[in-house]
């Protein structure tokens, strides 16, 4: 879609991150590893994914300032994508990574409730984002690049939002 630059944007991100890893210890503070994380997708990852990646992370952070409890990583989720809504001008159902990314929140947001358990409810929001990315596969694309194509030619998901569900997979995958 689009320019295909997707998957080697994705790949620079995740090389700038294995690099900053050995490099360092990365911050135990989670605002300060989200907020470290989207200075490096900024400086490395490039494109437009760099910049809504490095938006997301940075609103993100904000709600962990004073704190991490679940319903905390609750609210940072909605405001990494309050953020993207605000300064890329996609919505859900736009054939973007926001189609994953929204679908992850919505099962992220059991998170609020006090018997909440992390790892159950992440996978949940994993195979929500992984449906909703191969969902995006028969969407008109609204914003992004892939709008500039002609629907016909779309035939993949989009890699955006492709690319965000394999995120939430590793981050799963991290944690288990």
């Amino acid at each position: 879609a689009g320019d295909g630059d997707c998957g080697h944007t994705h790949a620079r991100a995740a090389r700038a991150i294995q690099d900053w890893v050995r490099a360092r210890p990365p911050p135990a503070a989670p605002a300060q590893l989200l907020s470290a994380l989207a200075d490096l997708l900024l400086e490395k990852m490039g494109g437009s994914s760099g910049v809504l990646y490095g938006l997301f992370l940075t609103a993100a952070a904000r709600p962990l300032l004073n704190g991490h409890d679940l319903p905390k990583w609750a609210d940072a989720i909605d405001a990494g994508i309050e953020a993207i809504q605000r300064y890329g001008g996609a919505a859900p159902g736009d054939r973007t990574m926001l189609d994953s990314l929204c679908a992850a929140a919505q099962a992220l947001q059991a998170l609020r409730s006090p018997d909440a358990n992390l790892l159950p409810v992440l996978a949940t929001a994993v195979q929500s984002a992984e449906a909703a990315a191969e969902a995006t596969r028969h969407m008109v694309a609204g914003a992004g690049r892939a709008s500039y194509i002609s629907s016909a030619q779309l035939l993949q998901p989009d890699p955006g939002a492709v690319a965000v569900a394999a995120v939430l997979r590793a981050v799963l995958e991290g944690l288990q």
